[in-house]
């Protein structure tokens, strides 16, 4: 521990020199991509340095024993592109975390957080958000408002109930992980994330039932996990997902489609709730719903039409890969493949 704390005290003298130099004229610009690395150092706390905390691009405080960060050193990272605190005992984050406006990564994963400050969305640069392995039970409502630049959003392994509406205003995302939660359903409006790629809402277990039918909107998806989930029905639309090569649906009790054609592999699928969908289109909710998958140019009523032979599809019926980038190794045995499922098959095409 003493050891440790040395090194801190000595990282610490180094920066306030480098900040304390006679020559003002001395590289500004190379001073402000200083890079702190404070991490697996046992800290208990921060100290409340003289330095100038706006010369630190990137700040790495993980794998500590922080229970908090003040709120007057947050507020002094005007320059901090990258923040790392996961693997602490952190209850909060500082509201003071607002003022990092050219934040663009912040990982919190692995503390004791219920909830994300309010004022993270002033943070508008943000593209990458690590929050899972936590206690949060909500998301800031207007965090799809503000911002509009992040592309990763990894909320796994919470108590999350519910996504708030406004996420599906973050256009540029391109990958939302949320499994391990406690989902009851995904918002309805799913249509503007043009951009998604990769979504993951596993494991919900009991609790996520149905998704919405704005998710054969999702244009860009890519891959698609909905494994041990409670869902007894695919909704048509999903049969208009053209670039969609990965599906897994194992662990769910589904009837539409039935296992027979899942286990054709993801044409089958994507033929059978297609010409469902052009079979029963009839009742005006499915009216107004086939209107807009026509309009986002996704259906013209035969699966037959959009299907490119030299497109990889699959659809992922058993093996549930590791969680990527577990937030520390206290937590890492918690969900592993071997202690939750047993592999079964892959069926790919």
């Amino acid at each position: 521990m003493l050891y440790e704390q040395q090194q801190l005290q000595n990282h610490m003298m180094m920066l306030d020199l480098r900040n304390k130099k006679a020559d003002g004229s001395d590289s500004i610009e190379e001073e402000k991509h200083e890079n702190v690395d404070l991490s697996s150092m046992s800290l208990d706390s921060l100290p409340n340095p003289s330095l100038n905390l706006a010369t630190i691009c990137k700040l790495d405080l993980s794998n500590n024993n922080l229970q908090s960060i003040p709120e007057s050193l947050t507020a002094r990272l005007l320059n901090v592109v990258v923040l790392d605190v996961h693997s602490n005992q952190l209850k909060s984050l500082p509201n003071s975390i607002g003022c990092l406006t050219k934040l663009k990564v912040l990982n919190a994963a692995g503390n004791l957080l219920a909830s994300l400050p309010k004022t993270i969305e002033n943070c508008r640069c943000l593209e990458e958000l690590n929050a899972n392995f936590n206690k949060l039970s909500m998301i800031p409502d207007t965090i799809g408002h503000e911002l509009v630049n992040l592309k990763k959003l990894t909320v796994n392994s919470n108590k999350l109930m519910f996504l708030p509406h406004s996420i599906s205003q973050l256009t540029s995302l391109t990958s939302l992980d949320a499994r391990l939660n406690n989902l009851r359903s995904l918002p309805e409006d799913l249509e503007n994330l043009i951009n998604l790629q990769v979504l993951n809402v596993s494991q919900n277990f009991q609790y996520l039932e149905t998704l919405p039918y704005s998710i054969g909107l999702l244009i860009s998806l890519v891959e698609l996990d909905l494994s041990y989930n409670r869902i007894t029905s695919l909704p048509d639309s999903m049969g208009c997902l053209r670039k969609l090569q990965k599906l897994s649906v194992d662990g769910n009790p589904l009837v539409s489609p039935p296992m027979e054609v899942v286990e054709q592999g993801l044409h089958a699928v994507k033929e059978y709730l297609s010409e469902k969908m052009n079979a029963s289109h009839q009742t005006s909710k499915k009216k107004s719903w086939v209107g807009k998958l026509v309009k986002y140019g996704t259906f013209n009523g035969s699966a037959r039409n959009h299907h490119n032979t030299e497109e990889r599809e699959g659809i992922i019926m058993s093996e549930y890969r590791s969680i990527d980038g577990l937030a520390s190794p206290r937590y890492s045995g918690m969900f592993s493949p071997r202690r939750l499922f047993s592999p079964k098959n892959i069926f790919t095409r």
